[in-house]
C-alpha cells in the first residue's frame, strides 16, 4: 500500500484510458477493500484486455462467462455487465465528440481540488454532479462514494494529510 500511496494514488491523472481503467476498478471495488482489487489489478487487466475500452465494449456471452470463471478477479456477474456498458458508454461519448477526460476535468473546474476541511469525506457534492452526469450517460456502478474514491485516486481531489510530502505534489506519473 505504501507504494501504491507514494507512487500513484492521487497523481494528477488526464488520460481518458487510464481515468476509465480507474473508474472501472474502483466500481468493482465497491463493498470490498481496495487492497483487495490492489492486488488483483494485474488479473483484472489481463481478464478485460488491458482495459480497452474498444476491446471490452465487444465482450460478449462468452467474455462474461470467461470472467466469471476467472478466480483472479472479483467475480460479480453485475459488476462485468456493467464495466462492458460502461465502455461502451465510453465509446459513446466520444463518438459524440466529448473526451472523458476533458468531459471529468471541466465538472471538476479543470485544476485538482485540495481538500482543506481536515476530515476525509465519503462524498461530496461533486462526486455526487459527476456520478448523475456518468449515469446519464449511462454508466453503471459510478455511485457518489465509489466516484469520490475515484476522485481520490486520480488527483482530481487532492486528499493527501497537510504533512504527507504527496499533498503539494503535482507530477503525473
Amino acid at each position: 500500500m505504501r507504494a501504491y500511496h507514494d507512487d500513484e494514488w492521487g497523481v494528477v491523472e488526464r488520460d481518458s484510458r487510464r481515468l476509465w481503467e480507474t473508474l472501472m476498478l474502483d466500481g468493482f471495488q465497491a463493498g470490498l477493500a481496495w487492497i483487495t482489487i490492489l492486488r488483483k489489478r494485474d488479473a483484472f487487466r489481463d481478464a478485460f484486455a488491458g482495459f480497452d475500452p474498444e476491446r471490452v465494449a465487444r465482450f460478449g456471452a462468452r467474455d462474461v462467462e470467461r470472467l466469471m470463471a476467472n478466480p483472479g478477479i472479483v467475480r460479480s456477474r453485475a459488476k462485468i455487465l456493467a464495466t462492458i456498458g460502461n465502455a461502451q458508454a465510453y465509446l459513446a461519448m466520444r463518438s459524440a465528440g466529448e473526451d472523458f477526460s476533458t468531459f471529468v476535468w471541466e465538472l471538476a473546474g479543470g485544476v485538482p481540488l485540495v481538500n482543506t476541511t481536515g476530515t476525509v469525506p465519503a462524498k461530496t457534492p461533486l462526486s455526487e454532479t459527476i456520478s448523475r452526469a456518468l449515469k446519464g450517460r449511462g454508466f453503471k456502478f459510478v455511485g457518489p462514494v465509489s466516484v469520490y474514491a475515484w476522485m481520490q485516486a486520480t488527483g482530481i481531489v487532492n486528499d493527501h494529510a497537510p504533512d504527507c510530502f504527496r499533498r503539494s505534489s503535482s507530477r503525473r506519473r
